[in-house]
């Protein structure tokens, strides 16, 4: 019998078929990779609670603003209170004793939970999203690693753990204009003509963007070394704070409380603390001009890392990502007290030194044997010298931490709510509905990782690099995008021997009689706050609440043991 001239269609019909199975499978494999979302956290150094328009500030951050009004805004979330801690703490999940970082990486002890440098048993998020295919890049101040010589151990750098590209420092402060570890990948690099620091991050951080693979999503850690000490900033963006501040730091703390309750962030519980004891009434103040100065050029190192977000936000945009972008805003610490340049060291150098040390890269030292830019200008500090230009170096100190802190009292270093409420900001438009809404979800920079973990479906490894990995201590912040509780049993700090957990909305705090010194008699410093009734800490209810306070004091010494927080360091200054 003659074959057909057909007897080829069932085959066709087979073959036809498991291509379109194939080519679904493909497309379905392809649009699950899409749908993983690009990362980006933002994280600013040294700036207050109420320091961006969306929480209360007279500072112009629409860029900032945009993405909570278009996102959420969390209420009570809380960083570590101190820079390489925060980073520590946001890179791995983990609490930063945890991660080895307890108290500064330039402080190195032998306990482990203060070693001062990334702990191995540790994993970065970087290092997780890098081995599921997303492409990494930093920018800005890293400050997580011992060990900043270039000749030296690069171990914990950040291309070694975990982000393909770098651009930024590896120490936690140095001038705007002239930072001294400024890095490219691995190497050292001068600043270019007309370099600025924050803007310099906002530039690389778009180049990077742009240049990011089409065919895989990316994960971009910005740190900003915005608003950290010195007050350093271009004549023509501190001009155009003129007259903003004139008021004085009593009625911009108001102003500020006012605006606070008319977004909605606090509510009538909220009591405005006491300003500082060492903080005179404005018209009291004999220095106003300087002061004012000061606040003017603090403002515009502020504003313009908001510019540099919106070129972020606008990159975003022109590659067509913007929606499925997940972004992250937050602080790392709270406002900073600390009285920087304000003693007058304007004590020339000697012909020899300046042969020896012909400028300062970073802070001017204590032997004062750096006292000069590059340029060879003569560093200037002290009271009454005017901040902003590249040959000062001064800070904002405590009168205006203050203000930066509103409401809250205590400021970076320390645990109380005034070291440690942050801001946090998410946007991510295919994600969340709800644009605009408030989230008072207690929630720490231990859940970024688990957040964006949950979201793209990537598994937390139990080892790296054949080294056994800690459990991760973050909870996914995904049910709060539906306003659905956050089940945890507690929240946890220490720094510089300043202590405080938090169970619901109970806390428990000690602040230390001298700053990273622990002696017998603060082992049982303790005050006790109901956040509900007194968000604020203002009313200590310890005495009234014994077996409360006594419960709580028993679980921080087990949580204390588990997180490496013990045995500390900290021993009585003599």
């Amino acid at each position: 019998m003659k074959k057909s001239n057909f007897y080829w269609l069932p085959f066709l019909t087979v073959t036809l078929f498991l291509g379109v199975i194939l080519t679904s499978t493909r497309k379905n494999t392809s649009e699950i990779k899409q749908e993983k979302p690009n990362i980006l956290v933002i994280l600013t150094d040294d700036m207050g609670y109420s320091d961006i328009g969306c929480f209360g500030s007279e500072i112009k951050t629409p860029h900032i603003d945009r993405l909570a009004y278009n996102g959420l805004r969390f209420t009570h979330f809380y960083n570590t209170g101190r820079c390489s801690p925060t980073r520590a703490s946001l890179l791995t999940g983990l609490y930063p004793h945890q991660a080895g970082m307890g108290h500064l990486s330039t402080e190195n002890h032998p306990q482990a939970g203060y070693i001062g440098d990334l702990s191995k048993n540790a994993v970065t998020l970087a290092e997780v999203l890098k081995n599921a295919g997303y492409s990494t890049f930093m920018t800005g101040k890293w400050h997580v690693a011992k060990e900043n010589d270039y000749d030296g151990d690069k171990s914990n750098w950040p291309l070694q753990r975990g982000f393909d590209r770098f651009f930024g420092t590896l120490n936690g402060s140095g001038s705007f204009f002239d930072p001294g570890t400024l890095t490219s990948g691995n190497t050292n690099i001068p600043p270019y003509k007309g370099f600025y620091y924050t803007s310099a991050i906002s530039d690389t951080t778009v180049k990077y963007i742009r240049e990011s693979p089409s065919n895989k999503p990316f994960f971009g850690y910005i740190a900003y070394t915005a608003a950290h000490w010195p007050l350093h900033a271009p004549a023509d963006e501190v001009k155009k704070y003129k007259g903003f501040f004139d008021k004085g730091w009593d009625v911009l703390r108001e102003q500020r409380f006012k605006r606070l309750k008319e977004l909605g962030i606090i509510d009538d519980a909220y009591v405005l603390t006491d300003r500082g004891v060492s903080i005179p009434a404005w018209k009291d103040e004999p220095m106003k001009e300087w002061q004012i100065r000061r606040m003017e050029v603090y403002a515009a190192m502020i504003d313009i890392m908001d510019q540099g977000i919106g070129k972020i936000i606008s990159a975003l945009e022109a590659k067509g990502v913007l929606d499925n972008t997940l972004i992250f805003y937050m602080h790392d610490n709270g406002g900073c007290a600390e009285p920087v340049g304000t003693d007058n060291m304007e004590i020339p150098l000697t012909e020899e030194q300046k042969v020896l040390k012909p400028y300062a890269y970073d802070s001017p030292n204590p032997d004062k044997k750096q006292r000069y830019t590059r340029e060879g200008k003569f560093i200037r500090m002290g009271k009454g010298v005017m901040p902003g230009e590249a040959d000062t170096w001064t800070g904002y100190n405590e009168e205006w931490a203050n203000v930066s802190n509103t409401p809250f009292r205590e400021y970076k270093q320390w645990v109380h709510e005034g070291g440690i409420a942050s801001p946090l900001v998410i946007h991510w438009p295919k994600g969340i509905k709800s644009k605009g809404q408030l989230r008072p979800h207690p929630s720490h920079l231990i859940d970024i990782m688990a957040t964006c973990l949950d979201i793209t479906g990537i598994p937390y490894p139990n080892q790296f690099k054949d080294n056994n990995i800690q459990p991760l201590e973050g909870k996914s912040l995904l049910p709060a995008f539906q306003n659905k509780p956050i089940d945890r049993e507690y929240l946890f700090w220490e720094h510089g021997a300043n202590r405080a957990i938090r169970v619901g909305d109970w806390k428990l705090v000690s602040k230390t009689s001298f700053n990273k010194t622990f002696s017998e008699a603060d082992e049982d410093k303790w005050e006790l706050y109901d956040l509900i009734k007194d968000p604020t800490e203002r009313i200590d209810l310890r005495e009234k609440n014994p077996e409360k306070a006594m419960a709580m004091i028993k679980l921080y010494r087990e949580k204390a043991l588990y997180t490496k927080a013990l045995p500390w360091p900290w021993k009585p200054k003599k």
